[in-house]
């Protein structure tokens, strides 16, 4: 036999209160003292009520639901931004909705469509490949929209992102102090905007020590460890003109260390290597690995109260630019 829902009129019963009392005490009206309140939600607690989601929507005009379209659930990095988005979402009595777009701008776009036709109260994007083309779709969802990581070209209300110019100049600094004058960077995909930003913070610290990373050690890759190994194996057969290596992310420099082991090679006693992101398993790589952390719950958590905010319709919303900070550990050396 299933369970029986308890009601607002089962708890008005047991209280000695009329429902609409109840109802008022467990929407927070100021029409009731706190006294009242604490004694309705105690009961309503210990008897088990549950609102229904829909009733309150039906009164809210809300669902109570975000919508949150990912590049791909297998990026360690997204893990710990979606943590943030949900912890931060619960915490505010909102659930979420997950769906992949695959780094595919029109199957983004779609899924953005999906999730309004769910009737969802905002939507988060994160690390979105949609660009200028398409914002007047974003903007005709009739939803708030939050981007995170932006990686496309165009103007957007509202967004979180990372000071990468700042985190590539992180790098590049700290190579040059240990003297690295001869430095690679592989790069992320090509449609990753943030991957020439990065460099380009990377350059221009450099630039401060007298050197550079000229066009012919600027390496393609593709933001995994498979477009790492390849990279790096490029740069052996080239016979590794460089004393260190800066990676777009963490998984590519995964790449890196695989193949510079294969090939015999000791990091950082032959090669330092940087990385980008702080993932989790970076702390537990051989050697451990120095990268540029970002701060992926806060992306998420501030992602979401953006949104909230967005939501309730507070004025003066802002975007969000967080700091990175580099993370020294034992895949860098002085040359």
């Amino acid at each position: 036999m299933g369970r029986i829902s308890v009601t607002i009129k089962d708890i008005a019963r047991v209280a000695g209160v009329s429902h609409s009392t109840v109802s008022r005490a467990l929407a927070d009206s100021p029409l009731i003292s706190s006294e009242t309140k604490a004694r309705i939600r105690r009961l309503a607690d210990e008897m088990g009520y549950s609102p229904s989601a829909l009733g309150r929507g039906l009164v809210t005009r809300r669902s109570g639901t975000i919508g949150l379209v990912v590049t791909t659930i297998t990026d360690p990095f997204i893990g710990e931004v979606v943590q943030g988005i949900e912890e931060t979402a619960l915490s505010c009595q909102y659930n979420t909705i997950l769906c992949n777009s695959n780094s595919e701008p029109e199957r983004e776009l779609k899924t953005v469509r999906a999730l309004r036709e769910k009737r969802v109260d905002a939507i988060i994007v994160t690390s979105s490949r949609v660009g200028s083309l398409y914002l007047a779709h974003l903007r005709g969802a009739g939803v708030p929209i939050v981007l995170i990581n932006n990686q496309a070209a165009g103007d957007y209300i509202h967004s979180v992102i990372i000071d990468d110019l700042h985190g590539g100049e992180l790098a590049g600094r700290y190579l040059a102090s240990l003297g690295h004058r001869r430095v690679a960077y592989i790069a992320g995909p090509i449609w990753a905007r943030a991957s020439g930003i990065r460099l380009q913070g990377c350059r221009r610290a450099l630039a401060e020590a007298g050197t550079d990373i000229p066009p012919e050690l600027v390496l393609v890759g593709n933001g995994r460890p498979d477009g790492g190994m390849q990279a790096a194996n490029e740069l052996l057969h080239r016979g590794l003109p460089v004393t260190a290596i800066f990676c777009y992310n963490d998984m590519t420099a995964v790449g890196v260390l695989t193949a510079l082991h294969r090939a015999g090679l000791r990091v950082p006693e032959d090669v330092s290597v940087i990385g980008y992101d702080d993932v989790a398993i970076a702390a537990h790589l051989f050697p451990p690995l120095t990268t540029v952390a970002q701060p992926k719950y806060a992306l998420g958590q501030r992602a979401m109260e953006m949104a909230l905010a967005l939501i309730n319709g507070e004025p003066g919303v802002r975007d969000v630019v967080l700091p990175p900070a580099l993370i020294e550990r034992e895949s860098c050396q002085r040359v």
